[in-house]
């Protein structure tokens, strides 16, 4: 694949003038310049691949300690800790709740602090925190100390995923961003798998030391988080113009593909409240929290919920916890496996709303199951549709309005905003499961969202992108350049005549 292409023919009947300013003073120096086009090929691809080796694997680690970290709380639940730390349904639910809450209000300003106190600084600092939290939850003695070790975990963990996506996008271009935001976010699926066999091996140490099971849950899994993030202060890398690992020729290559993608992460940028009005004021943003909040409700209803679900499923045995433990890992490695495939195809493809618009039928399909039959075959092979048609469709989304809001700053402040208020719909995540053992009114608030919010979101984001891309190819928006610089046509961003939307 050519270096210059990016996930939309962004030059094609855009105005002359913008394209020749920008293919030649806008540009970083070409370290390659002497080279054939084939053996630049080969240098990007090989660049590509050593990026890939260095960024993702580590951030995928801490996704999955993350997201193992918020969600253990389901698999203590069925190990007990209702019934030692005595609590009833409603207050389970708020605990649940108070973490959506503090995660969702700082979720917002969590990328400008990263960019602010670079990534290398701010996720291992803010790892150590929910590390401490999640081990204080082992020894909590009463349900008004776990609502305030949740509270607080919350808050620490709102700057990862938010963040991670956000760097992601700063690194590549966008018709590579969806199969890594996929690679990265398996990590949540993979947690679900992991955190099962993990549950099901700490559940035999019940009573070491005079401990419960479900405080020993969370006690390892909290320390084991605190050492990872100790790690990170070293595993963990800056920004492209700061990154120490590159080499310069290196740094100027990875500048240059962003900057031939018409992506100004490619530059330094000093943050502006100007930015913050500039996302507020994009209809992007809006849309772009509708759609996300249609797979974020059903993702966390199914994390939270799944052990209870399989082990009301009238093959199972309520007091076989380690059984019912290992029974939600099948779902989720399934998942894993389909969020991956679909990342990838989405980033060959150079399409991103068509793979919503089929996910979310199948999501649905899932959840008509478990209402529908009372058959724990039919039921169970409902939840691996379900999960595959939520957690595949949650890098998508994100990598699609990534792909169409341009500026550093205003890109971590869009998605700040997508994901902040989708892990909001994380309150209703948490009360809309007490009907058991049936779930009925928790499985139809979950197809809601996944027809209204993830399938009619993306036809909605599909047809305005599309009206405008069609504009700005008949010289529509040709205006907004004339009489400005270089640098001027830079700050207008995705408002460029020749950046074109990605569908």
């Amino acid at each position: 694949m050519s270096t210059t292409n990016s996930i939309e023919d962004s030059t094609e009947n855009s105005p002359s003038h913008v394209k020749t300013e920008f293919a030649t003073s806008v540009l970083p120096v070409d370290p390659d310049a002497d080279l054939s086009e084939d053996e630049k090929a080969q240098i990007d691809r090989k660049l590509v691949w050593r990026l890939d080796l260095i960024l993702i694997p580590w951030l995928c680690l801490l996704y999955l300690m993350a997201f193992l970290d918020r969600t253990n709380i389901g698999n203590a639940k069925i190990a007990h800790l209702t019934t030692d730390v005595p609590m009833s349904t409603s207050q389970y639910n708020l605990t649940l709740t108070i973490f959506f809450i503090a995660y969702a209000l700082f979720e917002a300003i969590a990328n400008v602090l990263m960019k602010r106190f670079r990534p290398s600084v701010f996720l291992p600092i803010t790892m150590i925190l929910w590390g401490l939290c999640m081990f204080g939850m082992g020894f909590v003695t009463n349900w008004s100390g776990l609502m305030a070790a949740r509270f607080f975990l919350g808050v620490t963990e709102a700057g990862l995923f938010p963040g991670v996506n956000y760097y992601i996008s700063c690194w590549y271009r966008r018709d590579e961003v969806a199969v890594r935001a996929a690679i990265f976010f398996s990590a949540a699926a993979l947690s679900g798998s992991f955190g099962g066999l993990l549950a099901a091996a700490i559940q035999r140490m019940d009573q070491v030391g005079g401990y419960a099971g479900w405080r020993w849950i969370f006690i390892l899994e909290g320390l084991l988080t605190v050492v990872i993030a100790v790690a990170s202060f070293w595993m963990v890398h800056d920004f492209p113009d700061e990154a120490t690992f590159l080499s310069e020729p290196d740094r100027a290559r990875v500048l240059r593909r962003l900057k031939l993608d018409k992506q100004s992460s490619a530059q330094h940028e000093d943050f502006k409240v100007a930015y913050v009005w500039s996302a507020l004021q994009d209809w992007k943003t809006y849309v772009g929290m509708l759609i996300y909040m249609g797979p974020l409700m059903p993702l966390y209803s199914i994390s939270l919920f799944l052990p209870t679900i399989i082990s009301n499923l009238t093959f199972t045995d309520k007091t076989q916890i380690i059984r019912n433990q290992l029974l939600s890992v099948p779902p989720y490695a399934g998942a894993t496996i389909v969020t991956i495939a679909v990342g990838f195809i989405s980033d060959r493809h150079r399409k991103r709303g068509i793979y919503n618009m089929i996910l979310a039928p199948i999501g649905i399909a899932g959840f008509i199951m478990l209402i529908a039959s009372t058959n724990p075959v039919v039921q169970y092979a409902g939840t691996f549709l379900g999960v595959i048609g939520i957690y595949a469709s949650i890098p998508v989304t994100i990598a699609w309005v990534a792909n169409n809001v341009e500026g550093v700053y205003k890109r971590g402040i869009v998605l700040g905003l997508m994901i902040g208020w989708g892990n909001l719909n994380g309150i209703v995540s948490s009360n809309m499961w007490s009907d058991a053992p049936r779930f009925i009114s928790g499985h139809a608030t979950v197809i809601a969202y996944l027809a209204i919010c993830l399938f009619g979101g993306s036809v909605l984001f599909h047809v305005l992108l599309s009206r405008e891309n069609v504009a700005r190819r008949a010289g529509k928006r040709d205006h907004l350049v004339d009489g400005k610089s270089n640098s001027e046509v830079d700050l207008l961003g995705d408002k460029r005549p020749d950046f074109h939307y990605t569908l």
